[in-house]
């Protein structure tokens, strides 16, 4: 379809859904595996003067198959379900006690907090 774009302030947004449109008969696009995770996994992080506290999307994944690690500095997420397999190490904004953690997870939304760990000693100048 030939059509005049120079005025048309709906161009770019008609030109997205045509390269959404072309990747899904070509079959380029992303696979089933991936559906819920990889590029689609949202994770905020949100810092306070004492705490860290993660949201981590995690659409159809039950609460059996998760796993979480943590070294102070890294939260690692992981779930591994007869559909899928998801792992991903989340950098933490502030070094962070991993002994404080306190995780929830409801509705496919997870929620892990931490006590911000500031282990830095001052040096007196003499």
């Amino acid at each position: 379809m030939d059509r005049d774009d120079r005025d048309d302030p709906f161009g770019d947004f008609f030109e997205e859904i045509e390269r959404m449109m072309n990747e899904m008969a070509s079959g380029d696009a992303p696979s089933a595996d991936d559906a819920g995770f990889g590029s689609d996994t949202h994770v905020d992080a949100y810092t306070t003067e004492e705490s860290v506290r993660l949201v981590a999307d995690l659409p159809a994944v039950s609460k059996d198959d998760l796993s979480l690690r943590c070294d102070g500095d890294a939260l690692t997420i992981s779930a591994v379900s007869d559909r899928r397999e998801y792992d991903e190490t989340v950098e933490l904004p502030a070094p962070v006690d991993e002994h404080s953690a306190d995780a929830t997870f409801n509705n496919g939304v997870l929620e892990v907090s931490f006590d911000r760990d500031d282990d830095s000693a001052s040096i007196d100048l003499v």
